[in-house]
């Protein structure tokens, strides 16, 4: 790879914090097809029966990337919290 071409790679890299990785990482999971039956599934069917289930165990039971299932196990928790 050129110099000038992993320069300006490096440099694009740099401007994504944490926080917009994770959003980025959102807006992906939100656009799968998939996303809603999952997240539901995982809510309704599989939570009630393994509370403590972690995103790696969730990603292998459903066949599903694992970001898509830190994402709905993130919104699940978040879902519950009391307002």
């Amino acid at each position: 790879m050129h110099v000038y071409l992993r320069s300006v790679i490096a440099m694009d890299l740099e401007g994504y914090t944490k926080e917009r990785l994770w959003q980025l990482l959102v807006e992906t999971v939100h656009a799968s097809v998939m996303y809603p039956t999952h997240k539901a599934y995982t809510r309704d069917k599989i939570l009630p029966e393994k509370a403590d289930l972690t995103a790696d165990e969730l990603a292998e039971r459903l066949g599903m990337p694992l970001g898509e299932a830190i994402v709905i196990l993130s919104e699940l928790s978040q879902e519950q919290k009391p307002s």
